[in-house]
């Protein structure tokens, strides 16, 4: 793509960046038939590439988002299908992170939008804030039918009943059962320690009983994929250093293999701080280390030898969720530890197309999201399995919202294949 930036503006090295990125796609248009809104709309502007021509014109022009940029961007679910697509290796979430960031600070929204993500930027982020504000929500269901369409579907997403806080979910050290073969942090992120306990739970377990130290070390917490989703660098900078220096800390003391990660949007941000303070004098190093360090789960699994107890063989559909498969390129890991542990893996059609969670994409966009999910849940129950496996909260909340097949973790069917605890929703 042919661009024309002005010196001025290539001095920024965000701007730089982006014009890079800009000028590595030739059109070709592959990613069309892999964008999940596109697929719902046919519109031009809600595909990768004429989202690709807005950001061009208004970033070019160094002009404010107007109302039309921010629309189409804003429906982007940045399930980065587009990236598994592209011939031309275009790094479209860099793109879209620096679009975000620029409607954030130039586009004025109404005053109800802004205030909402507002607010999601701050509470989700914060385990107890967010127990709280789930709470309310459980309250406030009853008299859903008298509250804005957007607040209903944020409502009809809130668990009727939470976990109790785990006591896994505090500052510190899981030592190894039998020999330690490597010493490794676990991010136990924010949502996650409020929604579902459980999977924390299972991770520690599957790990600790095949020789693993798991260190949740103090000052670790949000990775900032949330705000950093809504624009909000700043917030999302501020977490990201929060970790970095946290996981610094365990380096230099007790010493670090990985940095375990069991939830994959976070694992795609974790693995992006390299990127994110490359221009950091100060951060740079460091923040390149910890990426370095970040590892899914599976991934870790992965080098583990471990042996099944008997469990009964399941049928599993394996959801891939993007940001595991198309954010951090792992399909293999998941499916082959499954299998290993003595399931039934059944792979789900459309397999690449996203089940609209995102983030707080189904809060914000609930129109497509719920579409998405319809779409997802069809294709699941299609291959009639007797539950589903995912790598990521968002979407397991997403999808068993829509559908009676029990929804888990990844770790909770590994754990339980391996001696640990029967997963609740198998109960």
């Amino acid at each position: 793509m042919q661009t024309h930036f002005s010196l001025a503006a290539l001095a920024d090295p965000d701007m730089a960046q982006s014009e890079k990125i800009l000028r590595a796609c030739v059109h070709c248009g592959f990613c069309t038939a892999t964008c999940p809104t596109y697929l719902l709309t046919a519109d031009e502007l809600d595909s990768p590439r004429g989202r690709i021509y807005l950001i061009k014109e208004m970033l070019e022009n160094g002009r404010a988002a107007d109302a039309r940029t921010a629309h189409h961007v804003d429906r982007c679910l940045s399930c980065l299908s587009c990236m598994t697509t592209c011939p031309s290796s275009v790094h479209y979430m860099h793109l879209i992170d620096h679009a975000r960031a620029h409607i954030e600070a130039t586009y004025q929204r109404s005053f109800a939008d802004k205030a909402l993500r507002a607010v999601l930027a701050f509470v989700l982020p914060r385990p107890s804030l967010f127990r709280f504000a789930l709470r309310f929500a459980a309250a406030a269901r009853p008299f859903a039918c008298y509250l804005p369409e957007r607040l209903r579907a944020m409502l009809s997403l809130a668990p009727a009943e939470l976990p109790a806080p785990s006591d896994v979910d505090r500052p510190q050290v899981f030592p190894a059962q039998g020999a330690r073969q490597m010493r490794v942090a676990l991010l136990n992120g924010c949502a996650q320690t409020a929604l579902d306990t459980r999977i924390n739970e299972a991770t520690v377990r599957l790990l600790t009983r095949h020789g693993v130290e798991v260190v949740v070390a103090e000052g670790a917490g949000c990775c900032g994929a949330l705000p950093h989703h809504l624009g909000k660098v700043d917030e999302a900078h501020a977490f990201a250093r929060r970790n970095i220096d946290a996981w610094t800390r365990e380096i230099e003391t007790g010493g670090l293999d990985h940095i375990v990660i069991n939830t994959s949007g976070c694992g795609t941000s974790v693995k992006d701080y390299g990127f994110m303070f490359r221009n950091d004098a100060a951060l740079a190093g460091n923040a390149a280390r910890i990426s370095a360090l970040a590892c899914d789960v599976s991934e870790l699994i992965d080098k583990l030898q471990f042996e099944r107890v008997d469990v009964p063989r399941l049928r599993v559909a394996y959801h891939a969720a993007c940001s595991l498969q198309h954010g951090q390129k792992i399909t293999r890991e998941p499916v082959a530890a499954l299998e290993r542990a003595g399931f039934e893996v059944v792979a789900v059609p459309e397999g690449h197309i996203c089940c609209g969670s995102a983030g707080t994409y189904n809060l914000l966009q609930s129109e497509l999201a719920d579409q998405l999910r319809a779409r997802k849940v069809a294709n699941i129950e299609s291959v009639a399995a007797q539950v589903i496996a995912a790598g990521n909260l968002g979407c397991m909340a997403q999808i068993g919202a829509g559908t009676a097949i029990p929804i888990v973790h990844t770790v909770e069917l590994l754990d339980w294949a391996t001696g640990g605890q029967k997963p609740e929703a198998l109960a």
